[in-house]
């Protein structure tokens, strides 16, 4: 018995000493753990500076399983995002952190396959700027609406152009105030907190694809009105999530033509 005894202590310093080498192996990969947490949250953070926001009109919303599913549509293209479960309307326009791209993802609880879907953390406030100078891939031209049939006399001043114009010189005007006049044909309200304006004059054609024009403001035109418009131009305007302008008139004044 006494000898049974005197191995008890021994017994429990090796117990002792397996548990503190268990705890700091632990330890050591907690810390490794929250190291990654900490770089992932540090690349999260880059990304979100990026601007490759996600925006546009709700078009559809569903929920399910602690998500809320939004098909957004901006400047004619379509996207699902998946968010964290909030109160979404069709008609809402928001504005949303860029996040990971599934493929084929299955949704069980509304038993629907998405053929690409972005999981997003959530909504954001409207950045004061949103361009990606530093992004240098190239993204496909914003989708263009149909030519219409408008016939509009230009604008008069030393810095009037027509759309058509506007695109052949956008090498020249870049960065410069310019005077058009055409018709509203589109309007996006409140994105990136601007209201997105399409605008044609009849010059142009569709095979060069001048014949239609973007304007940001915070004025608000009617679709159909003959407006006249005073802006800065900027030529290959890149403002994230695969939206590029070959010719974009920014902060413009829009009062309606007399």
């Amino acid at each position: 018995m006494k000898k049974n005894n005197a191995s008890i202590p021994s017994l429990f310093i090796v117990c002792f000493t397996v548990l503190l080498v268990l705890s700091g192996c632990q330890g050591k990969e907690q810390e490794k753990v929250q190291k990654k947490e900490n770089k992932a949250s540090s690349s999260k953070t880059s990304s979100d500076k990026r601007a490759d926001y996600l925006f546009g009109k709700v078009k559809e919303t569903m929920d399910s399983g602690g998500y809320t599913y939004l098909l957004l549509e901006f400047e004619g293209k379509e996207k699902w995002v998946a968010i964290p479960q909030m109160k979404v309307s069709v008609g809402d326009e928001v504005m949303l952190y860029p996040g990971q791209v599934m493929k084929n993802f299955h949704s069980k609880g509304l038993n629907r396959t998405f053929k690409e879907i972005i999981f997003s953390r959530g909504p954001v406030s409207p950045p004061s700027h949103s361009t990606s100078a530093s992004n240098q891939i190239s993204h496909p031209s914003v989708p263009r609406l149909a030519k219409k049939d408008i016939k509009i006399s230009p604008a008069k001043g030393d810095n009037a152009v027509t759309i058509e114009k506007a695109y052949s010189l956008k090498d020249k005007l870049n960065g410069k105030k310019v005077l058009l006049k055409a018709k509203v044909v589109k309007v996006s309200r409140n994105i990136l907190g601007k209201n997105w304006i399409h605008l044609q004059d009849g010059t142009g054609s569709e095979k060069e694809k001048n014949f239609d024009i973007t304007v940001t403001s915070k004025d608000l035109p009617k679709i159909g009105e003959i407006v006249l418009v005073e802006g800065i131009l900027k030529k290959d305007k890149d403002i994230g999530a695969g939206y590029f302008y070959p010719v974009l008139i920014e902060d413009a004044t829009i009062k309606k033509a007399q």
